[in-house]
């Protein structure tokens, strides 16, 4: 089956552009285009795509209030939607992800780029850039302290899900945190997918955010 892409930019030759590059490949399928975000709100409950590229600046209504309304807290079935923007400040990249986005990339990407970050994010992975990553670690280190003790939601985890979540945290890959627990790929993944279920998380983007702003590691902490 394809994946099916809605394409949401306020500039037709950017919509054009992201088109036939993601039609080239023979696995994906752009099912519509908006120009606002309101648009897209509507296209995207109609036409259901599996990704929705959402950029940010838009008249009418801008994407990280489309993006929370398609993929925020409290939403059924929520869109998966990736961030593509020529603004790489820091507000938008913390305000889209909290908005409930799978992913953020710049424009200035490769077309291979852009196609494996749709496949990507439509497989249920979340998906930075790795100048993003850093960026939004920086955010969380020029931030208030959180309280020393740990919140109530990281009661739900056992010792060992707590430990994933801190590699997982901290960048780490599934490898890399097998082989630092010294544990299998497939065991890190059902810790991973219990982390996620337990504390109501979408993806690993959105875990790494609640171990930052819950205090259980620090931008600051040695790795």
């Amino acid at each position: 089956m394809s994946i099916k892409v809605l394409v949401v930019d306020d500039q037709g030759l950017v919509r054009e552009g992201f088109r036939l590059i993601l039609e080239t490949q023979p696995d994906i399928e752009v099912v519509g285009e908006a120009s606002d975000g309101a648009q897209a709100v509507i296209d995207a409950r109609r036409l259901r795509p599996d990704v929705v590229l959402m950029d940010i600046r838009m008249p009418r209504m801008d994407g990280l209030e489309a993006t929370r309304r398609l993929a925020g807290p409290g939403v059924e079935d929520p869109a998966k939607v990736l961030m593509l923007t020529t603004f790489d400040l820091d507000d938008y990249v913390y305000e889209a992800l909290r908005a409930g986005a799978s992913g953020f990339l710049l424009k200035d990407l490769r077309r291979e780029d852009l196609v494996n970050a749709v496949r990507v994010v439509a497989a249920g992975e979340a998906l930075l850039a790795p100048a993003i990553t850093k960026r939004l670690i920086g955010e969380f280190a020029r931030r208030p302290r959180p309280p020393e003790h740990a919140p109530p939601a990281l009661d739900r985890l056992t010792a060992r899900e707590r430990e994933v979540l801190e590699l997982l945290a901290r960048g780490r890959s599934n490898a890399e945190i097998a082989a630092a627990l010294v544990i299998g790929d497939q065991t890190v993944k059902t810790h991973v997918g219990n982390i996620l279920s337990k504390l109501a998380l979408r993806d690993r983007i959105h875990a790494v955010i609640l171990a930052y702003e819950t205090g259980l590691i620090r931008p600051a902490d040695p790795a």
